[in-house]
């Protein structure tokens, strides 16, 4: 069976309780999305990111901002 990539939006953060202030948070308000590992394509974070359709890109970030959860990079990836 082949692999099967796809474009995502991979947000990165500074650290642990950053990325999972932003599950709870992005899973609270249904935004699409989940946590990962943080591809090596990125340099920056805390090892764990989270991935989500391009096109939420805007409510995504509008919602973590929002919430005050820092955020250090979006980033489109074929994964």
């Amino acid at each position: 069976m082949a692999l099967v990539r796809e474009q995502a939006l991979v947000i990165a953060f500074d650290s642990t309780t950053a990325a999972l202030a932003a599950e709870r948070e992005l899973g609270a308000r249904g935004l699409p999305g989940r946590i990962i590992p943080l591809p090596r394509e990125v340099s920056a974070g805390c090892g764990l990111s989270w991935k989500t359709p391009p096109s939420a890109r805007e409510s995504v970030t509008s919602a973590l901002d929002e919430a005050g959860i820092p955020w250090v990079g979006a980033y489109e990836l074929t994964i």
